[in-house]
C-alpha cells in the first residue's frame, strides 16, 4: 500500500509539472515547454495507472485530483504572481478536507 502511495505522490507531482508547463508553452507554441508537457502528462498518467493496480479508484483519483488542484492553485500564486483571494483559501481548505474525509473510511 506505501508503493501505491508513493507512485500517486509521484503522479501528483508529475501532473503540477505537466501544468505549469503548458502555462509556459504560451498555448503551445514555444517547444521546450510544450514537449516537457507532453512527456510529463504522459509520465503522469503512466505512473497513475500503475497506481490504481495497488489503490482503489475513488480513493486515488480524489486524492490525485484534489491535491493536484490545490499545487497548482498554490503554485499559479508563487510563480504566476495570480491573485490569492478568500474564496481560493477556502477552496484549498475545502478540498484538502474532502481528500481527508475520503480517507477516512479505509
Amino acid at each position: 500500500m506505501l508503493k501505491g502511495y508513493s507512485l500517486l505522490i509521484l503522479s501528483i507531482l508529475l501532473e503540477v509539472f505537466s501544468t505549469q508547463m503548458m502555462k509556459l508553452s504560451e498555448g503551445f507554441s514555444k517547444l521546450f515547454p510544450s514537449i516537457a508537457f507532453a512527456v510529463g502528462m504522459g509520465s503522469c498518467f503512466y505512473v497513475f495507472s500503475k497506481t490504481l493496480t495497488m489503490l482503489p479508484l475513488g480513493i486515488a483519483y480524489a486524492i490525485w485530483a484534489g491535491l493536484g488542484t490545490a499545487l497548482t492553485a498554490i503554485l499559479a500564486v508563487i510563480l504566476w504572481k495570480e491573485t490569492l483571494s478568500a474564496q481560493m483559501i477556502v477552496g484549498i481548505i475545502l478540498i484538502i478536507a474532502g481528500v481527508i474525509i475520503l480517507n477516512l473510511r479505509h
